[in-house]
């Protein structure tokens, strides 16, 4: 039930930013918007406030920005086809640019939950190098070998330089004084580097949580890249692609990690989805951006008509591949 009930809360956080950065931008650019959906399939309930029917349907795995004139001619002025190629490219971006702004504000949040890594130990553990040479809980590392450590990452990385029995300095500030104390760090297999037995304290701030947020998005948007170059390159395999059964299974194994694991994955997605909705593919916002290019270039050549007849071959294909995706995703559990 857990599962379930966090798989549609992923669902939401993926689908309901991204239409309502259409909705939103289609209105600030007077886009008439004939109805705003949250979920797909039976209708649960609908409300029609101004020319705008809003909607929620039984399966949250999915959403819409209905426009007039997206995919058919329509002489009324306000269709979005009949709105200049600035404002619907500004439209169509405006799904991506949510999810982006989702991703980041997930990523702020996750941080301020988890508290930022400081220099000031929160625990020692008893008998372990840092305890011999008389380190205490309180301790705040000022440097390592003379040199000044700014962060905690400062001090992981200057401890794990150091060689198997060779001994460091390492400065800690104890009640507004300096002590230095020689440590011989030992070599962890488990975490694969070297350690002296210290633990730092965390620090719960929301500016630190912005800044560090926001680090921890530019992050995952870099492994996005790398994953959508293998993607191309054909580094990926289709067992390395998961759809919406697959979801549900990563979504259960993150659960059981905690709340912060399962922020990083809503970001990932988020991420994911504005990626893959800019790839210049019919159906796809990517592709829509395309034809807005193609029609401002080549006039009338292109008609309404003939765009919505591409973008409905292009879902078309989108459906039949979520199909092979999804029982793809359920071979894989069987197996």
């Amino acid at each position: 039930m857990l599962t379930a009930i966090l798989t549609i809360v992923l669902f939401c956080i993926m689908i309901i930013p991204h239409e309502f950065g259409h909705f939103a931008v289609a209105k600030l650019c007077g886009v008439q918007v004939n109805e705003f959906s949250m979920g797909m399939g039976p209708l649960l309930f609908q409300k029609q406030k101004g020319e705008t029917l809003y909607s929620v349907r039984l399966f949250p795995i999915g959403g819409y920005c209905a426009m007039e004139g997206e995919d058919e001619e329509s002489e009324n002025p306000r269709a979005f086809g009949n709105k200049n190629a600035l404002q619907k490219i500004a439209v169509l971006l405006a799904g991506a640019a949510m999810n982006v702004l989702t991703a980041i504000l997930i990523m702020i949040i996750a941080m301020t939950a988890m508290g930022i890594p400081t220099n000031t130990l929160d625990s020692v553990v008893k008998n372990s190098p840092a305890y011999e040479a008389g380190i205490q809980s309180g301790d705040t590392v000022v440097a390592v070998n003379q040199q000044k450590t700014d962060s905690w990452s400062d001090v992981v990385e200057a401890i794990d330089k150091s060689k198997k029995g060779e001994s460091i300095t390492m400065t800690v500030e104890r009640n507004g004084k300096n002590k230095s104390c020689t440590v011989t760090p030992t070599y962890s297999k488990k975490d694969k580097r070297m350690m002296v037995g210290i633990a730092c304290k965390q620090k719960h701030s929301l500016i630190s949580g912005i800044k560090y947020g926001v680090i921890a998005t530019g992050n995952l948007n870099k492994l996005m890249m790398q994953s959508l170059k293998m993607l191309f390159t054909g580094k990926l395999s289709k067992d390395d692609v998961s759809g919406p059964v697959g979801m549900v299974s990563i979504v259960n194994r993150t659960a059981t990690m905690g709340v912060v694991p399962y922020l990083y994955l809503a970001a990932i997605i988020c991420l994911n989805l504005a990626y893959i909705n800019l790839l210049p593919l019919p159906a796809l916002d990517g592709g829509r951006i395309l034809f807005v290019i193609i029609r401002k270039i080549t006039g009338n050549r292109i008609t309404d008509n003939m765009e919505g007849y591409v973008h409905l071959a292009g879902m078309v294909l989108l459906i039949a591949f979520t199909i092979f995706i999804t029982w793809n995703d359920i071979m894989k559990l069987l197996g």
